[in-house]
């Protein structure tokens, strides 16, 4: 006589019963944040901006994340950094400074994004030995990205003397939810190596993770669900053990991309991680200013 037939186990959910980080996702709340960022006071004045360098992967959407910021503060759609659609190699080629405008009749906001070449694998891509010149303030405004040649310090447009607003004063990470588990070792051990120099500068870092939407379909569905999201906790884990970042550094955004109109919740994310990065960026400047 045979046994009962056994019953199939029901599919492992997907989320989580509650949020496993917090958020507010209130008009308020976004409302209260971009005016925290539009006049935030800056620990030594005379710096200007807080110079925050974007690095990472070709592909990654650095220059997307700095449009997706200066959209959150325009208001509307823009394109302050040229972003390339679809392709394996890096579209950033020259090191520049990305400012964000202030309302009408108002300076620039208080804080500034580097964006430089993406890294690929082996002698690809973006020499690690010019984030480094970056991190220390030696790279100028314009200077073009060899890489297989770093800029020497024998070159005449190499800065021997950065002051502080030259340099960075917070590293920025940028990856992808959907690629991580399987990033390229070259690449990671590129990001680690840049990540231990930074260390050594007391330079403050964080991790944006981009396209959780394409990582987890919850989240392309509602981006509120991504704090209850199982698969995105599982994927900023992986980033955490991959480059060596606590969890509470890692802070995923949804760039702006095929979005035609403004969207509350996405400018939350994005202004979750600005705020974090700026403050960050600020406390660098403090710290200096005790230890001068």
């Amino acid at each position: 006589m045979g046994g009962a037939e056994s019953t199939p186990s029901p599919p492992p959910k997907k989320e989580f019963d509650k949020e496993w980080r917090k958020s507010c996702w209130s008009k308020v709340e976004r409302d209260a944040m971009v005016a925290a960022l539009r006049n935030f006071e800056l620990s030594d004045p005379d710096v200007g901006q807080l110079r925050c360098l974007l690095h990472g992967p070709v592909g990654a959407g650095k220059s997307s994340f700095i449009n997706s910021v200066n959209n959150v503060f325009q208001g509307r759609s823009t394109h302050n950094a040229l972003v390339a659609a679809a392709s394996g190699t890096s579209f950033t080629m020259k090191y520049k400074t990305h400012y964000f405008q202030g309302r009408k009749g108002e300076k620039r906001l208080p804080f500034a994004f580097n964006d430089v070449m993406g890294l690929e694998t082996q002698k690809n891509g973006l020499h690690p030995d010019d984030i480094i010149n970056a991190l220390k303030g030696h790279l100028p405004e314009g200077y073009e990205f060899n890489p297989l040649h770093p800029l020497s310090d024998k070159k005449e447009e190499y800065i021997q003397n950065p002051s502080l607003s030259d340099k960075t004063h917070c590293l920025v990470s940028i990856v992808t939810a959907d690629t991580i588990s399987r990033m390229n070792k070259d690449v990671i051990d590129k990001m680690k190596h840049i990540r231990a120099e930074a260390s050594k500068l007391q330079i403050p870092q964080v991790v944006v993770m981009t396209m959780p939407d394409k990582a987890c379909e919850l989240v392309n569905w509602d981006v509120k669900r991504i704090y209850y999201s199982k698969a995105i906790k599982e994927k900023m884990q992986i980033c955490s053990n991959e480059l060596g970042v606590p969890m509470n550094c890692i802070l995923p955004v949804k760039n702006y991309h095929e979005e035609g109109m403004m969207d509350d919740d996405m400018d939350i994310l994005i202004l979750n991680a600005m705020t974090q990065i700026v403050n960050f960026a600020n406390d660098y400047i403090w710290d200096l200013q005790q230890h001068a």
